[in-house]
């Protein structure tokens, strides 16, 4: 659970964070990172598995995603004034990035990378 832990946020946000720029450039750097690690996104979703049968690990779950809306908070409160438009925005993007491999669809020609792309676009644009 440690190692896991600082795997998913400690150098996450250290790699975002170690480059600098702009909020609106972290997000991107962040949107990458979560969109091309595959064995990240595995283990989260194995985490996620073993949480709903195990306290501990849903208190560490709960705790991570903390974190994680802790982390996009700031970082879409430097691109947005209102308080609850942040948090709807964290919220989404923490949506997509948990569910979207559940989603079992086919996207009209359109790559799962394409159409997550966008999505991220409207969640930074507003």
């Amino acid at each position: 659970l440690d190692a896991w832990e600082r795997l998913v946020i400690d150098d996450v946000i250290g790699r975002v964070e170690g480059e600098g720029g702009a909020a609106t450039v972290r997000l991107r750097r962040l949107f990458s990172l979560a969109s091309t690690r595959s064995d990240i996104l595995k283990i989260e979703l194995a985490m996620r598995d073993w949480a709903r049968r195990d306290r501990a690990v849903a208190r560490r779950v709960r705790r991570v995603d903390n974190r994680r809306m802790d982390y996009l908070r700031m970082l879409f409160g430097a691109l947005c004034p209102d308080p609850d438009d942040v948090e709807a925005r964290c919220l989404l993007v923490m949506a997509l990035f948990v569910g979207h491999p559940s989603i079992a669809t086919s996207h009209g020609g359109r790559s799962r990378a394409q159409v997550l792309e966008q999505a991220l676009r409207h969640i930074e644009a507003g």
